[in-house]
């Protein structure tokens, strides 16, 4: 019996450092992405200016790269649960490196914004594959602190990129902000190979075909639904209401070719699942009101405020510091507390939260806000994404994990469009660059009264499902 013990000890003593450096993977693999997204937004103007382009043109540099990991995050999840998540992974990691080194040596903007999609690609893969991994490198009862390492190297990628972005440009020019994540790929890519564990080999009989349908449809029907939110401005004109019908058919068109796939890229029967079902929505509403912060924040706290833009940026980096210091934290409360209650406690801050946005006055009312918001938000999204993941069948992770990403993505894009027409309607004024103090203040709490009454309906989607739990729990 000791000897089985000392040899159990031994084991564990071996796998704790390669878990460790799994982890140090998987949390690049997610820094990488986010500061993908955040470093280029900061490089537009010089872009503009190298290439001689409108303003208008190299913004596609940025939806070229969300538009390819939000029509492509599902399906690069469902590729891995049926040819290896591992391998698909490494290919990823791949794929954003190079496509990074094409992007900084590109001589023409399309050539650029080509680069980006690609880059794009890996992006979808590495977020896709990185949650899902995270059941197949720590114990369950670990999934909460490996959950909340995430969400804090995506804080850490997200506030990283303008401050680095403008350093790098300032220092070397503009192809130094695709170039910098050239090494910081090669290492990931070395401590993936080296350390997240073999995918299970399948027989031929065992691999289920991929549904290349399915993928065109979604993939189709998510990039109508993203051109409908992002073209315009938040201002729906014919087009726009084109491309949302168009996405309204799409969904019918994939529900009815899914039903008929012999290997769907989503079982419908998922939605079954309540659970599943809740969380999806969920993360949508709370992806929704994240985005309203950065959209409305800037104007409020220069228009309404009279903030310089030095101390705007100061101020608008309160939010990024707080997800950095509170997503480890975050984790380990899921560990010790239920997920469930995790995701009730992180609700109702952030109801809070965006209730004292409305109402608190001032710079110092808008920090205990933001103070309040980013933790809500951090444990929200650890509980929420433990919730989902850690009773998910190994086969489903790569798909069920790109759910996941892609409810926040079209939170964040529906976010950005919806929320940001109700800030300018209700600051009742065609132009809001030009109005005045009065009217921003007006416009951001009703702004962020719409935001609590997100959050309200999300917590109410939460305490049902919890209240359904315990129902089939004691029956």
């Amino acid at each position: 019996m000791k000897s089985i013990i000392a040899e159990r000890s031994e084991a564990i003593a071996e796998q704790a450092p390669s878990v460790r450096w799994a982890l140090a993977s998987l949390s690049l693999s997610m820094l990488l992405p986010s500061l993908g997204t955040s470093i280029a937004n900061v490089g537009l103007p010089s872009l503009a200016q190298a290439f001689d382009a409108a303003f208008q043109d190299v913004q596609c540099i940025v939806l070229a790269y969300l538009l390819a990991i939000t029509t492509l995050i599902v399906s690069v999840g469902r590729l891995g649960d049926i040819t290896g998540r591992r391998r698909l992974l490494l290919i990823g990691i791949l794929l954003f490196t190079l496509a990074s080194i094409l992007c900084g040596v590109a001589p023409t903007l399309w050539l650029l914004i080509a680069a980006r999609a690609v880059q794009g690609l890996g992006a979808a893969i590495m977020m896709a594959l990185t949650m899902a991994f995270v059941g197949e490198t720590v114990t369950k009862e670990r999934t909460g602190s490996a959950m909340g390492l995430l969400g804090t190297m995506s804080a850490i990628g997200t506030a990283l990129g303008p401050s680095l972005g403008g350093l790098l440009i300032a220092g070397l020019g503009w192809p130094a902000i695709f170039l910098v994540n050239v090494p910081l790929g090669v290492l990931t890519f070395v401590l993936a190979y080296r350390h997240l564990p073999a995918d299970i080999s399948k027989g031929k009989t065992d691999r289920k075909g991929f549904d290349i349908a399915g993928t065109l449809l979604l993939a189709l029907t998510l990039s109508a639904y993203a051109l409908a939110m992002t073209i315009g401005h938040g201002r729906f004109g014919l087009l726009n209401i084109a491309l949302l019908s168009a996405a309204v058919f799409g969904i019918g068109f994939f529900v009815f070719a899914e039903a008929r796939a012999a290997s769907p890229l989503i079982q419908l029967t998922v939605f079954r699942n309540r659970v599943l079902t809740a969380s999806l929505a969920m993360n949508a509403l709370v992806s929704t009101v994240m985005m309203a912060t950065l959209v409305v924040a800037p104007f409020y706290l220069s228009h309404a405020l009279g903030l310089n833009q030095a101390l705007v940026g100061v101020v608008m980096s309160i939010g990024p510091v707080i997800s950095i210091v509170s997503g480890v934290p975050a984790g380990r409360l899921v560990d010790r507390l239920d997920a469930p209650f995790g995701v009730v406690a992180g609700l109702l801050a952030m109801a809070a939260a965006s209730v004292a946005m409305a109402v608190l006055p001032g710079i110092s009312g808008y920090i205990a806000a933001i103070a309040m918001l980013t933790p809500g938000y951090q444990l929200f999204q650890a509980a929420n994404n433990t919730a989902v993941m850690a009773d998910v069948r190994p086969d489903q992770r790569g798909v069920i994990s790109g759910m996941l990403n892609l409810s926040r993505n079209l939170g964040l894009i529906t976010g950005a469009s919806v929320m940001g027409a109700v800030f300018a309607f209700s600051s009742r004024t065609p132009d809001i660059t030009a109005a005045h103090a009065e009217a921003i203040a007006s416009g951001m709490r009703i702004t962020f009264d719409v935001a609590a009454a997100l959050i309200i309906v999300a917590l109410a989607i939460a305490v049902g499902t919890c209240c359904r739990r315990r129902a089939l729990g004691e029956s």
